[in-house]
């Protein structure tokens, strides 16, 4: 299964400067020129809800793809894995954060009811995602070494630190998914 998420993900993050999404994504029925959440749209007009929801899906698919190394170890690690998972992290990662701290965040910030809580909550996921960036940078170093062939030296270790990892991961997006996104787009309609 890696093997086909792996150059899918891999190819999606190549896409990533240039993919808009439509706005009957996050809307149903939506047009571009009476787009209801417009304020939560990006320079070049794809709606943040969209582009939010599609960074989500590639994050989700990498967690299940660091679910699957952590699952393979010790002894069947597939380093070729480890090399791309270990390369793309960051990039994937920091890209979803900046796009939802630059158009998303503020537009759920926005919301009428209880600005004070939606600051606090703003302030809470940009402190995760710092979090989340300083432990991906140490998972993609690991799984770096482990696709250029170094040993599987403390295989519990690593394991656990991937477990920690996408599981974190998981629980932020959800979060996302479950609390912002809807109210984000409730508003606006």
């Amino acid at each position: 299964m890696g093997w086909i998420i792996v150059p899918l993900v891999r190819r999606q993050v190549e896409d990533l400067g240039v993919e808009v999404g439509s706005r009957s994504e996050c809307v149903a029925g939506c047009q571009p020129v009476d787009c209801p959440i417009q304020l939560a749209c990006d320079d070049d007009g794809a709606p943040a809800c969209a582009q939010v929801k599609r960074s989500h899906g590639r994050i989700l698919q990498l967690c299940d793809v660091l679910e699957e190394i952590a699952d393979a170890l010790p002894g069947r690690v597939d380093r070729g894995q480890c090399r791309i998972v270990g390369d793309m992290l960051m990039p994937l990662l920091r890209y979803g954060h900046d796009y939802e701290e630059q158009h998303f965040f503020p537009a759920y910030e926005r919301g009428e009811a209880e600005p004070g809580s939606r600051a606090q909550t703003i302030r809470r996921l940009k402190g995760e995602h710092m979090a989340d960036e300083g432990a991906a940078q140490d998972v993609a170093d690991a799984l770096s070494a482990l696709g250029d062939g170094a040993p599987v030296t403390n295989a519990e270790a690593l394991g656990f630190m991937l477990r920690a990892f996408f599981e974190a991961q998981r629980r932020h997006v959800a979060f996302e998914q479950e609390h912002l996104l809807p109210l984000v787009v409730r508003r606006a309609i």
